[in-house]
């Protein structure tokens, strides 16, 4: 079953990110649509404790996210041993409700990894227009 969330501009299921998301890999796709597109689908994102799993690299976090179960299922699989009982846990987001309000929330700069494990991940950096300004240290939002 698709998730898919209304938001203003129209739903995309995460079914459908994932295929634009492979046909930007395949030269085929609108590569700058896919943050608008993202922000109108609903992602698994893994959980940690209380908060999402990211891991930082270059003074950047990243928030890992996937377009559904068939994309997150390969990630737990392989990552099984990072989990005291092998499960990893996971919450339903808003691909905005993560842009707009937790990567702000995030005391450094962070953007978002989409299917990771799967053959066609994405990064979303930190960039002005893909998160809001002050969470940008593009030179256009704060600096962090």
């Amino acid at each position: 079953m698709e998730d898919v969330v209304d938001v203003p501009g129209g739903a995309v299921s995460a079914v459908g990110l994932a295929e634009r998301i492979a046909d930007m890999h395949a030269g085929r796709g609108d590569g700058p649509s896919l943050p608008g597109e993202f922000r109108r689908t609903t992602v698994l994102a893994p959980t940690v404790g209380d908060g999402l799993w990211t891991a930082g690299s270059g003074g950047v976090r990243r928030v890992f996210v996937f377009t559904g179960e068939e994309a997150f299922g390969p990630f737990a699989k392989e990552r099984a041993a990072d989990r005291p009982d092998g499960r990893w846990d996971h919450l339903t987001v808003h691909g905005a409700r993560l842009l707009d309000a937790v990567i702000p929330a995030l005391d450094v700069p962070a953007g978002v990894v989409v299917d990771v494990a799967g053959p066609y991940p994405l990064f979303f950096p930190p960039l002005t227009g893909i998160v809001p300004g002050s969470a940008a240290p593009d030179g256009r939002g704060q600096s962090r």
